[in-house]
């Protein structure tokens, strides 16, 4: 595995430190007036979630893990347990729900779902981008109401609510982007 720079870590890099697989969520770079300059790194467990603030030095050697990404299907849910389905093997694996984390109720039967793996352990999913939901119950249309940036609460058939133009009416099929949480366009 390539070893970088302390100075070369970026937000989403996957490092192993410690004995553990850790993803680099926020990187700060600071030059202080006396002393060396240092990258601060808050880092995410990949194993068990938990958090992690460390000081790397330009001169610190990181090992950085690339992760392999298998588009798997999503099959079914049992006991808190989703499981997915490799489309060329037809392999099996099972996750727990929790991994989605608030996008969970974006997920729908038969979607295909970036899973990403080190050696044979699955560690992260990643829904697609842009998911079509139906509105299930929104304000009526009102003639005239053309205000710039108006929105109105919409709910989603999995039962998220975003906010939507006032054009949207209910039973609409719309696009939500799933790394905001925000309505996206209509389907």
């Amino acid at each position: 595995m390539p070893k970088i720079n302390g100075n070369e870590i970026r937000p989403g890099n996957v490092l192993e430190h410690d004995g553990g697989l850790w993803s680099a969520v926020k990187v700060d770079h600071v030059k202080p007036g006396k002393g060396g300059a240092f990258a601060q790194v808050e880092l995410r467990n990949l194993r068990n979630g938990s958090k992690l603030n460390e000081r790397f030095r330009s001169a610190d050697k990181v090992e950085r893990v690339r992760l392999e990404q298998k588009d798997q299907q999503f099959l079914y849910e049992s006991e808190g347990m989703l499981v997915f389905m490799d489309n060329e093997t037809y392999e099996q694996i099972e996750l727990p729900a929790e991994i989605l984390g608030e996008r969970r109720p974006f997920l729908q039967d038969g979607m295909v779902v970036q899973i990403e793996y080190y050696d044979a352990e699955a560690l992260n999913a990643t829904l697609p981008q842009k998911v079509t939901c139906k509105v299930v119950e929104t304000e009526p249309v009102v003639k005239g109401q053309t205000a710039a940036n108006s929105f109105k609460p919409a709910i989603l058939d999995c039962g998220v609510k975003v906010m939507v133009p006032p054009f949207v009416g209910q039973d609409e099929d719309i696009i939500v982007n799933t790394e905001t949480m925000e309505y996206s366009e209509r389907a």
